[in-house]
């Protein structure tokens, strides 16, 4: 395979040609906020468009994790530019987001605590109340629980469930603002997930927020 060398913020990296550019820079120590990307994943749903870097000799910002890695680039994880974006991104997934931190599954694991916390961004200071409805939490499953509350539909539960463990039973239902992971129908999730330990934790390990939890 053929290897690319290029520079991240100064620093010189190496990897395959080809990679996503999210995945290098994690290679190499990187940080670089995502939500919605998974290695194992590609193409990602880039849905959550946090991961937005500048490479030099390109008029806006691209996102790293869509971005194959080039033999030459010049990449920067920081600028004026790259820091609103991000800022703006992860203000419009809290807007939504339940903020009450104290009763959440994913409590220091949290994916939106921790960029906000690399970024310095407040998650509390500022921001403007959770416009979520309050829709209801399912915990009718003995092992695995759904918050759509705190969801911030990074889509990777639903390829969990559909591509990887091949069940395809959590899928996006509604469009817009109103959209939302559900199973099929809205039933609960212990007339359609089965009841395997493995399958549960499975889905539950790639939710970035606590939204779908193991109990």
């Amino acid at each position: 395979m053929t290897e690319a060398t290029f520079t991240i913020d100064g620093q010189t990296v190496t990897a395959p040609e080809g990679q996503k550019l999210l995945w290098a820079a994690e290679a190499a120590g990187i940080f670089i906020p995502h939500l919605c990307a998974h290695p194992d994943h590609d193409p990602p749903f880039a849905s959550c468009r946090l991961c937005f870097v500048e490479i030099a000799g390109r008029s806006e910002p691209v996102t790293a994790c869509t971005e194959p890695v080039k033999d030459g680039l010049i990449v920067r994880t920081r600028s004026d530019r790259v820091d609103r974006l991000v800022r703006s991104g992860l203000h419009l997934l809290m807007s939504t987001h339940d903020l009450d931190c104290r009763a959440c599954p994913a409590r220091h694991r949290c994916g939106l605590r921790q960029i906000a916390r690399r970024r310095r961004i407040g998650l509390r200071s500022g921001d403007p109340p959770p416009a979520s409805p309050g829709l209801p939490r399912d915990d009718s499953h003995p092992r695995l629980g759904l918050d759509p509350n705190r969801c911030v539909l990074c889509g990777l539960c639903v390829w969990m469930c559909e591509e990887v463990v091949g069940r395809g039973l959590l899928h996006f239902a509604s469009r817009g603002p109103s959209t939302r992971v559900s199973t099929f129908g809205g039933l609960p999730l212990v007339g359609q997930c089965p009841l395997d330990e493995g399958c549960s934790a499975r889905c539950a390990s790639v939710c970035p927020v606590g939204a779908l939890y193991l109990k």
